[in-house]
């Protein structure tokens, strides 16, 4: 989709509203001693039978969540992994495909989006995994996966869920978006509380939006802009709610750039990570923003040129991925002030290459997905090793890295439904998955094996 922004929008007096304990902001202007960098222990995490498994984000409890292919590589389910197996969370009406958005909450609720299947009356693509099928957000709890209400129109996309239960996404109204070159609705950021959908405001002039992050205390981020539909990206305001659907918005600005404006995550803390474009419109770079500081640039790895953060523990340890033009993708830490590529922390001779990470706990545990060197992807979890440990990751030969057992509960589902498109959900698995964090958002080149 490709954003349009016509006017420039003065930043909201609404920074004021956030509110950012005093000893954090103290503590950001405290000078930080280099940390000792920390290894760790590598478990890739099964599929539910198929060739890959993707991690999207993890809790406290070390609950992964992510998404797997069943047997055939056909059909593509939300999953859960945890003490050593995996649960397929299934989809919605027994649709081919379905996937979670980012962390489960701490009393092991999951959201995410699922197709059905049913086909959309608009010929949309909105769950962006080639089937055309109707899309809807979804909350998993207690074993049964749940449908999320839009706003009068077709689709919707659920992302991050708190502990509260609240959940933030993007659910189309019944209103033809006058943006978009092709026929498709608008497309409103909303969040979701008790089944009830509630409509946030948009920066103005921008049809469309999508919440993607939100902390307990109910402080929401996200982007607004033009046209869900249109392909490639992306224009986008990045914005802050800072008292939900309660009150207004804040522009959160961006590191020079016009394009490619996109928070993911905030945290308890109100720190906000994601990727904004720099001067030139050509590159990304991952962000992190205060209400003290603003939004500072967090770089990429050495040589690269693109990155972004996808999550924020409140050890202001940031995840993410860097990548050159051309050549490998990296999974980072950002601690400290550096950013260090996790392939480098994790046992020498790892058959698993970290692509990226996606979520980071209090306990410094680490969740994201990597490439095996037949090109199949894998979902893993990093944990870190205790002092004093010589056979975890310290980059020695031999060091610890396991692999999970079979699959220990598989949903039944239906084959009826069109299967998810191999030309998506298969090599262009990377650039799927940049889609759903930023509907349009592309990879700069493809993926190589490592």
């Amino acid at each position: 989709m490709k954003f349009r922004i016509d006017a420039r929008i003065i930043v909201s007096a609404l920074f004021a509203a956030l509110a950012i304990p005093v000893g954090v902001a103290a503590q950001e202007q405290q000078p930080q001693e280099p940390a000792k960098l920390q290894h760790y222990k590598l478990t890739m995490l099964p599929t539910l039978g198929g060739s890959w498994s993707i991690a999207q984000g993890m809790n406290i409890k070390g609950q992964v969540v992510g998404g797997a292919y069943l047997p055939g590589d056909v059909i593509f389910h939300a999953s859960l992994w945890q003490h050593g197996t995996v649960t397929d969370l299934g989809s919605l009406q027994g649709g081919p495909f379905s996937i979670t958005y980012t962390n489960p909450n701490e009393r092991g609720e999951v959201s995410g989006y699922s197709n059905t299947q049913t086909p959309d009356p608009n010929g949309e693509d909105f769950c962006l995994a080639g089937t055309h099928l109707i899309c809807l957000g979804f909350v998993w709890r207690d074993g049964v996966m749940s449908a999320l209400p839009t706003l009068g129109g077709i689709n919707g996309q659920a992302y991050q869920i708190n502990d509260r239960g609240q959940v933030v996404g993007v659910a189309e109204n019944n209103t033809p978006d006058a943006t978009c070159s092709v026929f498709s609705l608008e497309a409103k950021p909303v969040v979701w509380q008790d089944g009830m959908v509630q409509e946030l405001q948009t920066v103005p002039g921008d049809p469309d939006g999508w919440g993607y992050g939100i902390n307990d205390q109910g402080q929401i981020v996200g982007a607004t802009g033009t046209c869900f539909a249109n392909q490639p990206a992306a224009s986008l305001h990045a914005v802050l709610w800072p008292d939900g659907p309660g009150g207004g918005l804040v522009d959160l600005g961006n590191l020079g750039g016009t394009n490619s404006n996109i928070p993911f995550y905030i945290s308890n803390q109100g720190q906000v990570v994601g990727l904004s474009g720099v001067p030139g419109n050509i590159y990304w770079h991952a962000f992190l923003w205060t209400q003290a500081t603003g939004m500072q640039d967090l770089g990429t790895l050495p040589g690269d040129s693109w990155s972004w953060a996808n999550n924020i523990n409140d050890k202001n340890q940031a995840v993410g991925i860097s990548f050159p033009p051309v050549a490998n993708e990296r999974a980072f830490i950002w601690q400290n002030g550096v950013m260090t590529d996790l392939n480098t922390l994790i046992p020498a001779g790892s058959p698993l290459y970290l692509l990226e990470a996606f979520g980071i706990n209090n306990r410094g545990q680490i969740a994201g997905w990597g490439q095996l060197a037949n090109g199949d992807y894998r979902a893993f979890l990093l944990d870190p090793c205790e002092d004093g440990d010589v056979s975890c990751g310290d980059g020695a030969a031999g060091a610890r890295v396991t692999t999970q057992g079979s699959p220990a509960h598989v949903i039944e589902h239906s084959t009826t439904a069109p299967p998810v498109n191999p030309a998506l959900v298969g090599r262009a698995m990377m650039n799927r998955f940049r889609a759903r964090r930023s509907p349009g958002l592309r990879a700069p080149g493809p993926s190589t094996k490592p």
